[in-house]
């Protein structure tokens, strides 16, 4: 049974269309040197690995800028949710980071999520607000540019 993790109404949304079927964009997904490809554009993507439970860690610009969490739903070629909670700022609860992959007319829509920001308490806004300025489609561009060679 597929697994659709929730989105807040606090989240920042990126999406992209890609010319490929779901299948072959889920190939990006599978291994730490294939996320790096295209996941790891505009930061570095430290660890992972494709199952639940497994860390997932990035790094943004340094000490200051450094993110981990577990992988929550790996649900192939469906769905991929982490946490990501900045190390060091004491968030009562991490974000999550969902990627969503959908069939739509004859290729995928692939849909990038920062969320889970109204568990953070009063602050959730502004931090949500913070990260909606930071996400571009870099990283979603670059996927499309690799799973369409």
């Amino acid at each position: 049974m597929a697994t659709t993790t929730a989105i807040g109404l606090l989240a920042v949304r990126r999406a992209i269309w890609i010319d490929a079927a779901p299948e072959r964009v889920w190939q990006e997904f599978e291994s730490l040197d294939r996320m790096k490809r295209w996941y790891g554009t505009g930061h570095t993507l430290v660890e992972y690995q494709p199952r639940v439970g497994a860390m997932v860690k990035t790094d943004a610009g340094g000490d200051e800028l450094r993110f981990e969490g577990r992988v929550v739903v790996y649900d192939p070629p469906r769905e991929l949710t982490f946490e990501q909670d900045w190390r060091g700022k004491g968030w009562t609860a991490p974000a999550l980071v969902t990627l969503r992959l959908t069939p739509h007319i004859g290729g995928t829509v692939v849909e990038l999520f920062h969320h889970g920001f109204e568990r953070m308490g009063a602050a959730a806004g502004e931090i949500q607000r913070g990260f909606e300025g930071g996400w571009t489609t870099r990283q979603l561009e670059a996927l499309r540019e690799i799973a369409e060679a």
